[in-house]
């Protein structure tokens, strides 16, 4: 993942509601959840709901899939695990004081 890939992720998770809709689906694991069943949960307006499941789709961090009048939506893990992975790749590796980095 690139900076501007985790930029985006981090903002759509960066609303509350996204955030708990998202948690909401990781718990749910891979059958994920129908719209109705998250609404029910989280007790949020379906036009709010729409517009948040839609922003965290759009930072492809779900997908949404339609079955017959059903729509399903689940989180895409892959994403989910990359971005965590950005976030922690240098971890504790330190960090150059500027001088040090002046030098080089």
């Amino acid at each position: 993942m690139d900076e501007s890939a985790a930029v985006t992720a981090l903002a759509a998770l960066g609303h509350s509601h996204r955030l708990r809709i998202f948690r909401l689906l990781v718990r749910a694991g891979a059958p994920g959840l129908r719209f109705g069943d998250i609404q029910r949960h989280l007790d949020v307006p379906a036009s709010t709901l729409a517009h948040h499941l839609d922003a965290l789709a759009r930072a492809g961090l779900i997908r949404q899939e339609r079955h017959g009048r059903e729509v399903r939506s689940r989180v895409e893990y892959a994403r989910m695990n990359a971005l965590l992975a950005y976030l922690q790749e240098a971890c504790c590796a330190g960090v150059p004081s500027i001088e040090e980095e002046a030098a080089e």
